[in-house]
């Protein structure tokens, strides 16, 4: 959820965390970044990946086939496309055509579950590939399928026609390149050391351009034999490009995993998969994705590793241009202006590479999978997907207007919204914002409704507010900060506990070590609140002993985050007025001097105030009052002690405590516990009796000593005879 803090006005490049350190000021809620704008719903607008949000390219749905996935695309002089793919339990897959017009139909059928690659000569001939069948069909101007080659292997991944005519196929599980004459007469062209030939292209100069599965390497192929351009960091190309200067774009998918343990091939019918195109003058390249992709019909899932952009320069140097860890790379093609366009999954999403530090998310298509692009010359983009498989038309003119819906902000308490200052680009174009704000965390009905903003938002003040703006022309939004001010809340004790008598907390002085200490845990009981407010634990604590010292601590929290010093006052039993102990502590304890007070029951107000975060005029005390407790400073009474043959007994009485103890000593011994005559250490006045035992001839000194719950001892002596 966007959160916000106080910020300075420049130097502002993220959304901001709530936090209120400097007390209830004016907060900004800025959103200027690609992952803020990802958490909000963009309709028709494109996102760039440094924050800028602007109009996205017109789309429209040109032909519904009612197949479950289309996987490969081509294109003839005359700008029509030709696409295929296929349904689960067919028997014959169809080839369907989409001319300039955007007009669909079906334009012929070969034998086979599916076709997976597509590619068209210079005379505007439709040659196909099949699974699982493995062939190359050439369609007829009936729309009739024949076998044009068998390349008699397990899988063809791939078709790309050079500018001399010659059809090269792409085929796993051996790697090889087949090239096919014009006439059908083919033979295996290179044989790559890798498993699968899984992307081709070719370039202006005849070159062949070939990516492979596991290795991920990029080949150069021509009759002097190949070459590794490049070797990825991904297990499978599964695309290509080729500009007309000569530049290569290939798409690298998946992680690799250990030579001992290569990804075996996919069954060619249980587990299609989307196969990507990549567009360019005259080139038509066609691939599968071998990595655990799910088929259109299954779930889709992220590729492990995700996918990455490659530019390869004409002298040969490479660069990584754009990666992603979760979209996969099913297809490449270039614009009108030579930037790569990409066509992903599994969410649908179409992205511009403008250089290695720019790219643009055009859009996102309702079918999972974006698996071929062909750029039509000074026209669209056709996308054709898979999951389910329909046709697109992507620009080039762009949306009339789109809309930026926000995700809604918790401003963290009850807030009033200020001015929303948004940084344009105008370009010819306007902007229409609007606000609504609500106090619970999704917008529902019983949210304000949307209002216009003008100098200032007009929506009431709430917990939680969201923005919508609507874009028309050229206007490009480039940040939005959102001023509000949250109420000042007042601060909350919640709970207050009174620590055993005779320990102070804690004054480091050098050199100096406690005789005594007792180890507190943190305070986890409240005795007051059912709020919400965050609440200050003290914390666990270790108290020195110090006689006469009696202490306090308490849990205390601020909505705000303010800043907040306290108050400390007691008065007893009986008393109408409290007295002052401390004020202005800062600290969530307190010890002081308890034999300053006369025996009895006391209670302490701890009163907590944010005053140091807050104008005078706003500032917000809470105040909460302990359970009564006790200050004994005064010593036990020993009475009656007198030695009765050779027995001693006396009396203990306490006014203020419950007798803790009572011990002995004999002639100046080690003192020794003794029960009371009741057995029970359970009051404030015991009986006890000691048998002594005599030496002939010698008196007796006995000492007792009695001790309180308060450490308040006495001691008496009586002689034995």
């Amino acid at each position: 959820m966007f959160s916000s803090h106080p910020v300075l006005r420049a130097g502002v490049t993220a959304a901001l965390m709530v936090t209120f350190a400097l007390g209830v000021e004016t907060q900004f809620w800025v959103n200027n970044s690609r992952g803020d704008y990802e958490k909000a719903t963009l309709k028709r607008l494109a996102l760039r990946s440094d924050g800028r949000v602007m109009l996205a390219p017109a789309v429209k749905e040109l032909f519904d086939p009612s197949v479950s996935y289309l996987w490969a695309a081509a294109r003839d002089s005359k700008g029509t496309v030709y696409t295929g793919g296929g349904s689960p339990g067919g028997t014959a897959a169809k080839v369907y055509a989409v001319n300039a017009q955007g007009q669909g139909r079906v334009a012929g059928e070969v034998p086979g579950l599916q076709i997976q690659a597509v590619a068209v000569d210079s005379r505007d001939q439709v040659y196909v590939a099949t699974a699982p069948d493995g062939k190359v069909y050439k369609l007829g101007a009936d729309g009739k399928g024949t076998v044009f080659y068998d390349p008699r292997a397990k899988y063809i991944w791939a078709l790309a026609f050079s500018p001399a005519g010659d059809l090269y196929v792409g085929t796993g599980d051996r790697g090889e390149i087949h090239k096919v004459t014009a006439a059908g007469a083919g033979s295996i062209f290179f044989k790559a050391d890798d498993e699968n030939i899984r992307s081709l292209a070719v370039t202006p100069s005849g070159d062949v351009i070939a990516g492979t599965e596991p290795s991920g390497l990029i080949l150069r192929v021509n009759a002097g034999g190949g070459f590794v351009l490049h070797q990825s960091s991904k297990r499978e190309i599964t695309a290509l490009a080729v500009a007309a200067d000569g530049t290569i774009y290939a798409a690298g998918v998946g992680n690799k995993t250990a030579a001992s343990a290569p990804l075996p091939p996919p069954a060619p019918v249980a587990a299609p998969v989307p196969a990507p195109a990549a567009g360019g003058a005259n080139v038509s390249v066609v691939t599968r994705v071998l990595t655990p992709v799910p088929p259109p019909s299954a779930t889709p899932s992220s590729v492990s590793g995700g996918s990455e952009l490659t530019r390869i320069a004409p002298d040969g140097f490479p660069s990584k241009m754009w990666s992603d860890g979760t979209e996969v790379i099913y297809s490449i093609c270039l614009d009108g202006t030579g930037k790569p366009v990409l066509g992903t999954g599994n969410k649908g999403s179409v992205y511009r590479v403008e250089s290695e530090l720019v790219s643009t998310k055009l859009l996102t298509l309702a079918p999972t999978q974006v698996t071929a692009l062909v750029a039509v010359p000074k026209g669209p983009i056709v996308a054709v997907t898979g999951n389910i498989g329909k046709v697109y038309s992507i620009g080039p003119e762009l949306e009339k207007d789109g809309t930026l819906e926000s995700e809604v902000m918790d401003a963290g308490v009850f807030s009033e919204w200020g001015r929303v200052e948004p940084k344009l680009v105008a370009n010819g174009g306007t902007v229409k914002w609007e606000t609504r704000s609500g106090n619970v965390d999704r917008a529902q009905s019983n949210w304000s409704p949307w209002a216009p903003v003008g100098e200032r938002v007009v929506s009431p003040a709430a917990r939680f507010l969201q923005y919508r703006m609507t874009l028309t022309g050229g206007a490009e939004l480039v940040n939005v900060e959102v001023a509000y001010l949250p109420r000042n809340i007042a601060p909350l004790v919640e709970a207050i506990e009174v620590t055993p008598a005779n320990y102070r907390f804690p004054i480091s002085v050098p050199g100096v070590s406690p005789a005594s200490t007792l180890s507190l845990p943190g305070m986890s009981g409240s005795s007051s609140s059912s709020s919400s407010v965050p609440s200050s634990d003290p914390g666990a604590v270790t108290l020195n002993y110090s006689k006469g010292s009696q202490g306090a601590r308490w849990k205390a929290g601020d909505a705000n985050g303010d800043s907040l010093v306290y108050t400390v006052e007691i008065r007893g039993r009986g008393e109408k007025d409290w007295k002052l102990l401390k004020d202005e502590v800062t600290a969530r304890h307190l010890s002081w001097d308890s034999q300053a007070f006369p025996d009895g029951e006391y209670q302490l107000r701890v009163t907590a105030s944010d005053s140091p975060s807050n104008v005078p005029a706003k500032g917000q005390r809470h105040m909460l009052e302990s359970d009564w407790f006790l200050i004994d400073n005064s010593v036990p009474r020993i009475t009656e002690l007198r030695a009765q043959g050779s027995t001693v007994t006396w009396t203990a009485t306490d006014d203020g405590s419950i007798l803790q103890k009572a011990e002995y000593s004999l002639n100046g011994g080690e003192w020794t516990i003794v029960e009371p005559v009741s057995r029970l250490q359970d009051s404030k006045q015991l009986r006890y009796s000691l048998p002594v035992t005599k030496v002939a001839g010698k008196e007796t000194v006995v000492a007792v000593r009695v001790t309180d719950y308060a450490d308040n001892v006495a001691v008496a002596k009586t002689l034995v005879p």
